[in-house]
């Protein structure tokens, strides 16, 4: 006979768990109740409650997805206050000094104070980071990025042998960059200067769709 699974009993192991939830769905964009039962270790009754109280909250939603025969899944996604609950570094006063920035000042001399921002915090980025192998700068740039607000991870790139990515998955200037989208050229331009010896691109904007922002960095001398 199967081992029945209970359910946690005690209410403070919940608020982890809804934690948890919310964490994998601001990774991966959107999942299953099964999924995310698989990925914390519950039962999929216990996840389909919390994901009923989250939703009540206003925090998720879901949407129906056939995936094979049978009765169609559920897709959960972080609704906006959801992805408020993540650190967000864009606060009135930075919005507000933008917006004023923007009314007063022409276009190109707005970009190069952008410019010159972004090269400042790189050489604070580099002095950090030190120097070694690209993969411990990685490594260390994504820890700073996280204290900053930022749900940042870095991996190999599956499709070139030397290069890496960093997927930011939360981005601590959301707000600011839905009202001036050329702080995202501000970020690209601060991850070129913070490794000068990669060539550094775009491979996906959150801003022009999916749930994460992705740079790709390959080592200038190939290797």
């Amino acid at each position: 006979m199967p081992r029945q699974q209970t359910d946690p009993a005690p209410t403070r192991e919940a608020a982890p768990t809804k934690e948890a939830a919310l964490t994998v769905l601001v990774r991966q964009g959107e999942a299953t109740a099964g999924d995310l039962a698989d990925h914390l270790a519950v039962s999929v009754q216990v996840m389909r409650r919390h994901l009923r109280s989250l939703e009540d909250d206003g925090l998720v939603e879901a949407s129906s997805a056939q995936e094979g025969p049978g009765r169609p899944s559920n897709l959960w996604r972080l609704t906006a206050k959801g992805q408020g609950q993540f650190a967000d570094g864009s606060d009135h006063f930075a919005l507000g000094l933008l917006q004023s920035m923007a009314g007063n000042l022409p276009a190109e001399m707005l970009h190069n104070l952008l410019e010159q921002q972004a090269l400042q915090q790189a050489g604070t980025y580099r002095g950090r980071i030190g120097e070694g192998a690209l993969p411990q700068r990685l490594e260390r740039l994504v820890e700073l990025r996280r204290q900053e607000g930022y749900l940042a991870e870095c991996s190999p790139d599956a499709e070139h042998p030397d290069g890496w990515l960093i997927s930011e998955f939360h981005c601590s200037v959301m707000r600011i960059a839905e009202q001036f989208p050329c702080i995202c050229d501000q970020e690209l331009q601060l991850i070129r200067h913070t490794f000068p010896d990669c060539q550094v691109d775009r491979v996906q904007w959150r801003l022009e769709k999916g749930h994460s922002c992705g740079f790709r960095l390959i080592p200038s001398n190939g290797g």
